[in-house]
């Protein structure tokens, strides 16, 4: 039977089975478009995000550079000579100050910024909670500065504002775990400004949260901890730390205030020597302290009864980042059985995943290590001034270590003591939080 159009129920069957299948077809293609633009997205912004241990990679040291000019961020000098292990990592070398190329009035960079990475490069400010409440000071002072444009969002131009701020500042060492999370929590405030905000309210609430993050996460965070970390020591304990730590200072302050008595063994070492800091105010609280530098570890630990340190952050499989030296007396102390105790706030856990200290590191300068510290033996060792003419000699300055949490017996934070295993934990709870 024929139908007005001409063509036969078969044929008009078929048609339409033809027409179904092409659309399915372009259906799909854009479905495959869509998931395909998707991972080259997060690639794209995985890049970004690794290009500091991707020294090696020429494309993505192009990409970096071209965002360094764009935002008008001059470039570190890299050092000369690099151990080939750890080729995809920075090594930056002390020589002309990064701000020589920095004009008057032509960088987009806050003078309170480019203070504080000449402290970060320097070492005047170092540890985790010290530069993390530095960068907040300066980036309140970068807020209170702003102007927003004509026809511009503060919650859209103020972020692309601090962008160079931080690239700086990353150029002149990069950032430590604290300070990515910081960064992310004020970027997300940033975000939260509504358009409907006066200039000045904005701002005025943008540095009340700011202010409000530090006092909890670091003030009241370390009074928690120290609270908590009290009930671990008791009298007649022998306590080891490693170098000095501002967290784990403040505990052996307050429990030796509350009447505990106890002894504290302090191991150091080279180039920062750190645990000089520690040992002064320790003895100046009247707390009985030794001093020995790491080498001595073996011979001082029959008398240990508790091993204890800060961290720099604590990644999501467990591991600990802290200071170089502290995976060597971790692994130390487990062969006696001696509880190793690290203290760490909670808003320096993070959602890195690391299993050695060779991936993601910090490279410190190597002059550092070929100061001669007013030793004869070391300046007829290495010539300080012309070490680049020994192609033989290449030298490695680590900054931290990664520890593994089968070393750890428990991790002290502001929410009580856990075990390095409830890092997803708790971050799920601060990202409910948050939402």
């Amino acid at each position: 039977m024929e139908i007005q159009s001409g063509l036969s129920k078969k044929e008009l069957k078929a048609e339409r089975r033809a027409k179904q299948e092409r659309e399915r077809a372009l259906k799909n293609a854009k479905k495959a478009e869509k998931d395909n633009s998707e991972p080259k997205r997060k690639t794209q912004q995985n890049a970004r995000i690794s290009s500091n241990i991707q020294a090696d990679d020429p494309k993505v040291m192009k990409r970096t550079a071209k965002k360094m000019e764009k935002e008008q961020i001059p470039k570190r000098v890299e050092g000369p000579k690099k151990v080939g292990l750890f080729s995809h990592l920075h090594q930056y070398q002390r020589s002309v100050s990064i701000t020589k190329a920095l004009g008057f009035g032509g960088t987009k960079i806050h003078p309170s910024v480019l203070r504080l990475g000449l402290h970060y490069a320097e070492g005047v400010i170092s540890g985790s909670n010290a530069r993390c409440a530095a960068l907040i000071n300066a980036m309140k002072d970068v807020v209170t500065d702003y102007v927003t444009p004509p026809d511009k969002e503060l919650s859209r131009h103020l972020e692309s504002s601090i962008k160079p701020c931080i690239t700086f500042l990353n150029q002149c060492r990069p950032l430590s775990v604290s300070m990515q999370n910081a960064i992310k929590f004020m970027k997300a405030q940033i975000n939260k400004c509504k358009s409907d905000w006066s200039e000045d309210d904005a701002k005025s609430k943008l540095c009340e949260s700011f202010d409000n993050y530090v006092r909890v996460n670091i003030h009241l965070a370390g009074e928690a901890i120290s609270k908590f970390a009290r009930q671990t020591i008791k009298s007649g304990d022998v306590v080891l730390i490693i170098g000095g730590s501002s967290l784990v200072n403040r505990v052996l302050i307050d429990t030796h205030n509350a009447g505990c008595n106890f002894r504290v063994i302090i191991v150091d070492g080279r180039p920062k020597h750190s645990g000089i800091g520690a040992l002064q105010k320790l003895t100046k609280a009247g707390i009985p302290c030794s001093y020995s530098l790491i080498t001595g570890i073996t011979f001082l630990l029959p008398e240990v009864t508790k091993v204890m340190y800060g961290a720099h952050g604590l990644l999501s499989n467990g591991y600990v980042v802290g200071a170089v030296g502290t995976s060597l007396v971790s692994l130390a102390a487990q062969s006696q059985n001696i509880p190793v105790i690290v203290c760490c706030e909670t808003y320096k856990f993070c959602e890195r995943v690391q299993t050695d200290s060779i991936v993601n590191n910090e490279i410190g300068d190597p002059l550092d290590l070929l100061a001669t510290d007013g030793c004869a033996a070391n300046a007829t060792l290495v010539n300080y001034d012309s070490w680049n003419a020994l192609d033989n000699l290449k030298v490695l300055n680590l900054t931290y270590d990664v520890t593994p949490p089968d070393l750890i017996a428990t991790v002290v934070t502001d929410l009580g003591m856990i075990p390095c295993t409830s890092v997803p934990v708790v971050l799920r709870l601060k990202n409910l939080e948050a939402d």
